[in-house]
């Protein structure tokens, strides 16, 4: 059985998978989600990974940084050496 990816975008060419979390990314796990997924899609030999630079939510208007977060995490996975993850490169970037 194979599953159907949905994804954000794709560059066949460079083979490039592209994936923008607008909400939530780190309090939902959406970039855990996004990696793993990715990361079954045979072709990809990229991540690009958009991420929110300032969430705010709550009724107290906590804000978080997803960038910074997820830049973190992507760190300690790689430094760990327990997760390999199948990409030539990841591209995290912040809006």
């Amino acid at each position: 059985m194979r599953v159907k990816q949905e994804i954000d975008g794709w560059h066949p060419e460079e083979r490039v998978v592209l994936e923008i979390e607008s909400a939530r990314a780190v309090q939902g796990n959406a970039i855990y989600r996004d990696l793993v997924r990715a990361s079954l899609i045979t072709d990809a030999d990229y991540l690009a990974l958009g991420v929110r630079s300032r969430y705010q939510y709550g009724t107290r208007n906590t804000a978080q940084n997803d960038f910074a977060y997820t830049r973190d995490a992507l760190d300690s996975i790689y430094a760990s050496g327990r997760l390999g993850l199948p990409f030539r490169g990841i591209l995290v970037f912040g809006w």
